[in-house]
């Protein structure tokens, strides 16, 4: 009888690796032979999600381990268990699952003890505070890590620019030139808004603007600030360099100024413009790919809160934002401009970019995110007392489905623009 059952799991552990194996020889053929197909751009962002979503999870996981916290399974994927393995005196239970969506831990004691065969000190619930807001922590922080990390690579492979929104050259005949802005300019606001940096200035421009210029607050470069106001005119720019192709007027049309470029379509956006443009120049070194690491990681970060503000005050609308088709679309274009390795570039970034979004994310203090758990905790802080694990449920519950309704809403405004 053991014989058979010794046999019976060896075949179900066979299985197992034939499927893992038949999985990733899928992936790779996709990935190989399907370049920028709609396939391709779905198994990518899968990917992307999933290893964000794992190194978020594998923050916890530590953490949890650290502490004492006992960890039934840690998973990556979701979905039918492919793969499954215990380590020497580690209770834990390590799965691999076949669809590539994610991934999960289950700690014991997260809300509630819920396991009479363990000891009180290995339910999360009976730790320390300080333990347990640092467990809740840790996931947003490997997300932060993670895009740090990447960030630094970009720079001392590819090189990275100038952070600071300082003035490199003024088209001519533009708002801009008009208004009298010279190189060496720096922005620090636009219509009120602070953009001294090129992240915060591009989600400025995005803000609503119903008028056909944009009030500037200029320092030049002797020190003297001054409110520029400057007419923005449409141009068309190539998608890959950002450079202008041309001033779109009644005469010099859309097509006139690809056909006068020998541009595809396909690489070029149409954009209103004050007419200043910024120092896009790589340079490389370690030093600077640290310095630039850390600065882009912490214009990242204070911009998503910004963006926060601007879509409750309402000057940001809910276009702004994406859910997993506005993502595929967002990977499509990426990718699918200019060379490879300006694909990876943009695809390497834009993983950091997403990385950082899903940390601030997480911190929130909303019902269903980490940020919403550590409210629970500050609220026993505050009144030395357990909280009402009923409420905390229902509230989780409502959070849950405040965010599944706005995600529906996003797809559905994703999917209309994607038709549209």
């Amino acid at each position: 009888m053991a014989k058979t059952k010794k046999q019976e799991e060896e075949k179900t552990t066979l299985g197992s690796v034939i499927e893992l194996i038949g999985i990733i020889i899928g992936i790779i053929v996709i990935l190989v032979f399907f370049p920028h197909s709609v396939i391709w751009n779905i198994t990518v962002l899968l990917l992307m999600l999933s290893l964000l979503i794992t190194v978020h999870e594998f923050g916890h996981f530590i953490a949890a381990k650290k502490f004492g916290v006992h960890v039934y399974e840690f998973a990556i994927g979701m979905g039918p268990k492919v793969i499954e393995f215990r380590r020497k005196n580690d209770p834990t239970k390590y799965t691999l699952r076949a669809l590539p969506i994610g991934g999960y831990n289950q700690l014991a004691g997260e809300v509630m003890e819920d396991d009479d065969n363990l000891k009180p000190d290995q339910f999360m619930c009976n730790k320390p505070k300080l333990q347990r807001i640092i467990i809740l922590i840790a996931g947003v922080c490997m997300n932060f890590i993670l895009a740090i990390i990447f960030l630094f690579m970009l720079s001392c492979i590819w090189g990275s620019s100038e952070q600071a929104s300082i003035v490199a050259n003024v088209i001519p005949n533009t708002g801009a030139e008009e208004a009298g802005i010279v190189a060496g300019d720096r922005i620090l606001k636009i219509n009120g808004h602070g953009a001294s940096n090129l992240d915060s200035l591009n989600v400025v421009n995005l803000l609503k603007n119903d008028k056909d210029s944009n009030e500037y607050l200029i320092k030049h470069k002797d020190g003297k600030k001054e409110n520029i106001k400057v007419q923005l005119k449409t141009f068309v720019l190539s998608a890959e360099t950002g450079e202008v192709l041309g001033e779109l007027t009644e005469e010099n049309t859309f097509d006139k100024i690809i056909e006068d470029n020998n541009v595809s379509k396909d690489n070029v956006v149409e954009q209103k413009l004050a007419g200043v443009q910024f120092d896009t120049k790589r340079k490389k070194g370690f030093v600077r790919s640290i310095k630039y690491a850390f600065t882009k990681f912490a214009n990242t970060f204070t911009l998503m809160f910004r963006i926060i503000f601007y879509l409750i005050s309402g000057n940001l609308g809910l276009d702004a934002l994406s859910g997993p088709v506005g993502m595929y679309t967002v990977i499509d274009t990426a990718t699918n401009v200019g060379s490879a390795s300006y694909g990876l570039y943009n695809l390497i970034y834009l993983t950091a970019y997403i990385s950082v979004n899903l940390g601030v994310m997480n911190i929130l203090p909303f019902p269903a995110f980490d940020g919403g758990q550590l409210m629970f905790v500050f609220y026993e802080i505050i009144t030395r007392k357990k909280g009402n694990t009923n409420v905390e449920a229902a509230i989780n519950l409502i959070g849950f489905i405040l965010i599944f309704a706005l995600m529906i809403l996003i797809t559905y405004k994703d999917i209309f623009k994607l038709i549209g």
